[in-house]
C-alpha cells in the first residue's frame, strides 16, 4: 500500500521503514494532520496518524474524496477520531492496542520519584554550584498509599512496581483487573481512592466519561499535599482546578506526560518562541510540577512495536479487508 504518515519525525521514519520493509511504500510529511492538510495523503490508499492529529469528519471527508481506504493510527487512543463520521462514509479505523506498556508505567514511576525527592530541582541547583538541601526534603514511598485508575497494562505496571517499593496500593477501575488483585491491589470506589491516597497515578482512556475526572470536585476529596500524576490523557485533568489545588496546597506535587492542550506544544522545538498558553506557563511556574512532553511511550521497545502493529495492521487490510486491530469500517 502507498501510505501517507503525518507527523513525521527522524524516529518515526526509522522505525516506520524498518518495519514496513519492502510490503508498503511511505510517504512521509512533517506536518500535522488537520482539514488544511489532508489533502497532502492525495495519491494514498491509506494514511498513518498519530495520536495528535485531527481525524474528524472535515479530515474523513477529504480522504474519502481522494480515495483512502484506511486510518492507521500509531497510537492506543483514538479520542482525536471521529468514528461516526469513519463509519459514515466508509473509511476503516485501526489502532495500535499495546506497546510496550513498561514503557509508560516506568515513565510514570519516574516523574513519581522525581517528584517525591526533588531530582528536577537538585539537577539545576548542582550545575548552578548550589549543593544546599534546604527545600528539597522528600520522602519514603514505603508504606505510603498509591492509588492507580485505571488497571489496563499500564496502570497494572505501575501497581506492580509500587507494590515493589512497599507501598499499599489500592485501585478503581470498572472492570478490576483479576492479575492486579491477586498481586495484592485492594479495588475501590473512586471516592476512597481519592480520599485515602498519598499518590493517584491516572491510566485511563479518553471518553466523555473521564473527561475531567480530576476537577475541583475531584481534587477537594484528596489529601491535603497530594501527588498527582497524569500519563494517559491531558483531558482526564481539569488544568484551572488542577492550578487552583496547587496555589492552596492541596496537590503537593504535580507530574504530567500529557496536557489537555497539548496539540499546539508537544513534540515541536518551541525553545525560540513565546508559548501562547497561559495556563501552560502558569504550570511552569510551579517549582513542585514536573511536565514532560509526552515521551512515555519513547523507548526503542515501544517505537518498534509501534510500527511493527501499524504495519500489520495495514498487510491485513490490504490482503483480507479488514485491519487486524480495526475500530470501524
Amino acid at each position: 500500500m502507498i501510505v501517507t504518515v503525518f507527523s513525521t519525525k527522524s524516529y518515526d521514519r526509522t522505525f516506520m521503514e524498518e518495519a514496513a520493509g519492502s510490503l508498503h511504500t511511505l510517504k512521509f510529511v512533517e506536518d500535522r494532520l488537520t482539514a488544511a492538510t489532508a489533502a497532502l495523503a492525495k495519491g494514498s490508499t491509506s494514511v498513518c496518524a498519530f495520536v495528535n492529529d485531527q481525524v474528524d469528519a472535515a479530515v474523513l471527508q477529504v480522504f474519502k474524496d481522494i480515495g483512502v481506504e484506511i486510518v492507521a493510527l500509531r497510537s492506543a487512543g483514538f479520542n482525536n477520531v471521529d468514528m461516526a463520521a469513519a463509519k459514515r462514509l466508509g473509511i476503516a479505523v485501526a489502532r495500535v492496542p499495546a506497546y510496550s506498556p513498561e514503557a509508560v508505567s516506568e515513565h510514570a514511576v519516574a516523574l513519581i520519584l522525581s517528584l517525591d525527592r526533588n531530582i528536577h530541582r537538585a539537577y539545576a541547583r548542582v550545575r548552578e554550584g548550589n549543593f544546599a538541601l534546604e527545600g528539597l526534603l522528600g520522602f519514603n514511598l514505603h508504606g505510603r498509599t498509591v492509588g492507580i485508575v485505571g488497571t489496563g497494562r499500564v496502570g497494572a505496571g505501575v501497581a506492580r512496581i509500587m507494590l515493589g517499593f512497599g507501598c499499599r496500593v489500592i485501585a478503581y477501575d470498572v472492570v478490576p483487573n483479576v492479575a492486579c488483585a491477586a498481586l495484592g491491589v485492594t479495588y475501590t470506589t473512586l471516592e476512597t481512592l481519592l480520599a485515602e491516597a498519598d499518590i493517584v497515578s491516572l491510566h485511563c482512556p479518553l471518553t466523555d466519561a473521564t473527561r475531567h475526572l480530576i476537577d475541583a470536585t475531584a481534587i477537594d476529596q484528596m489529601k491535603h499535599g497530594v501527588m498527582l500524576i497524569n500519563t494517559s490523557r491531558g483531558g482526564m485533568i481539569d488544568t484551572a482546578a488542577v492550578i487552583r489545588g496547587l496555589k492552596s496546597g492541596k496537590i503537593g506535587h504535580l507530574g504530567l506526560d500529557v496536557y489537555e492542550e497539548e496539540e499546539e506544544l508537544f513534540f515541536e522545538d518551541l525553545s525560540s518562541e513565546v508559548i501562547q498558553d497561559d495556563a501552560f506557563e502558569r504550570l511552569l511556574m510551579f517549582s513542585n510540577v514536573l511536565v514532560t512532553g509526552h515521551q512515555g511511550f519513547f523507548t526503542h521497545e515501544a517505537l518498534s512495536a509501534i510500527a511493527e502493529t501499524t504495519m500489520a495492521n495495514l498487510s491485513s487490510f490490504e490482503a483480507v479487508g479488514r485491519a487486524t486491530y480495526q475500530l470501524a469500517g
